[in-house]
């Protein structure tokens, strides 16, 4: 019998409960060379109303792959989707943390972040994302450029400003966050921003850091260039703190330390450095930011994620051969169902999915669109115990333990 992940009907179990499996063909979309089996997915069980854990296996390439994915009703006004955040952006915890601190009943980990500098030595790891972020509607960063993200290559025609997200709408969609941002400031002066709370900041611009950022240091976000992320930093860069809307201190050393709040540092690099330095001290200065969507929707949660499935079809160009343990999210029924999948840390052994067969594992669970998101060491998915609250992580991550992250997905429940 064929039925999909996130239609199950939801059956409440105990610890004692031995959970039957069901079979289902993964269907192969086109751009999809590898050839994969079955999908064996247990039945349901309740998180909490709305919110539903399966484990799952399947038959991929490299061998038998074990995974877990909790389904999120969207259609249920219990529940919502949220961002799980150690409260900056600049900062790491463990998703087991962040569930717990925040209240959620199950979260996955989320966008690839700044694990190391090694390219740049002398210089700090900020452990922020690739992407975008919004959290209760509040826009807390923007991308970086292509050329400075971690991760695998980008299909063609995506950037690191697709996201995925949920609106005041309670539907979940993929979308791009663009920023749209300026620096004001006397006698008609105007700057484009290039970069908001980024880890990298575009060759030639201004980008904008501001309380959510934490206190660790900008200087990341003025090296690489926006196709090379090992490309040395650049030794033209200038910062401008401005402070109730004044200019209160300039500098050619981008420096670190807490933004308070009413307080954005600006960092500019080459031409955008020049443009800071037009700038004096206790010049009025307004800087203004937004994230746009492309679709026009308001977002009131989005995270950075890699697009892999898009109106139930594959993206063209998807890796068929590197295995990897992956973590993705995907979304069923018009935007109603939000699926948040994490693998076994099983692929250093041999066994994972390629990018191309965690699309066709999305296509099973009759997901429309689907997102990688961070694998490897950081792949966690994480649920509340029916029993005692505590989070429990489901799968077996990489190494044994957790990995600290920047961000996750979190669900929630009211009831």
């Amino acid at each position: 019998m064929t039925r999909p992940m996130g239609r199950v009907r939801a059956v409440a179990v105990s610890a004692a409960t031995v959970i039957t499996t069901t079979t289902m063909m993964l269907g192969m979309g086109a751009g999809q060379a590898d050839a994969v089996g079955r999908v064996r997915v247990a039945d349901g069980v309740t998180v909490a109303p709305g919110i539903t854990y399966q484990s799952f296996s399947v038959t991929a390439s490299h061998g038998t792959v074990t995974g877990h994915v909790v389904t999120a009703d969207l259609r249920d006004r219990h529940v919502s989707v949220g961002l799980l955040s150690p409260g900056k952006v600049a900062a790491r915890a463990k998703l087991s943390q962040l569930v717990a601190a925040q209240g959620a009943v199950a979260g996955v980990n989320a966008d690839f972040f700044n694990i190391d500098e090694t390219q740049h030595p002398g210089v700090q790891a900020t452990g922020s994302a690739v992407g975008p972020a919004i959290s209760d509607g509040v826009a807390l960063k923007a991308a970086v450029p292509n050329g400075q993200r971690f991760g695998p290559g980008l299909p063609p025609g995506t950037s690191t400003r697709d996201v995925i997200g949920v609106g005041y709408d309670h539907k979940a969609r993929l979308d791009e966050l663009t920023l749209d941002g300026t620096v004001r400031a006397r006698k008609g002066k105007r700057f484009d921003l290039e970069g908001l709370n980024q880890y990298a900041v575009a060759e030639g611009g201004i980008g904008a850091f501001d309380s959510h950022w934490g206190d660790v240091s900008r200087r990341r976000a003025v090296c690489g260039t926006d196709t090379l992320r090992a490309a040395a930093c650049t030794t033209d860069a200038y910062e401008v703190t401005v402070r109730d809307g004044r200019v209160v201190s300039q500098s050619d050393t981008i420096g670190a330390g807490a933004i308070e709040p009413g307080t954005v540092v600006l960092v500019g690099r080459e031409a955008g450095a020049a443009e800071l330095r037009t700038l004096r001290m206790g010049e009025r200065v307004r800087v203004s930011d937004k994230l746009r969507s492309t679709s026009g929707k308001r977002l009131k949660f989005a995270v950075g994620g890699y697009p892999v499935l898009r109106d139930g079809a594959p993206l063209p160009g998807l890796d068929t051969k590197a295995v990897a343990t992956r973590t993705g999210a995907a979304i069923g029924d018009n935007g109603r169902l939000l699926h948040l999948l994490v693998l076994d840390g099983t692929a250093e052994a041999g066994a994972g999915l390629t990018i191309a067969e965690l699309a066709g594992v999305f296509q099973a669970v009759g997901a429309e669109d689907g997102v990688n998101l961070d694998g490897g060491g950081s792949s966690t998915l994480v649920t509340r115990d029916a029993v005692s609250g505590a989070p429990v992580v489901r799968n077996h991550p990489t190494g044994g333990a957790e990995r600290a992250v920047p961000e996750g997905i979190g669900l929630f429940s009211r009831g």
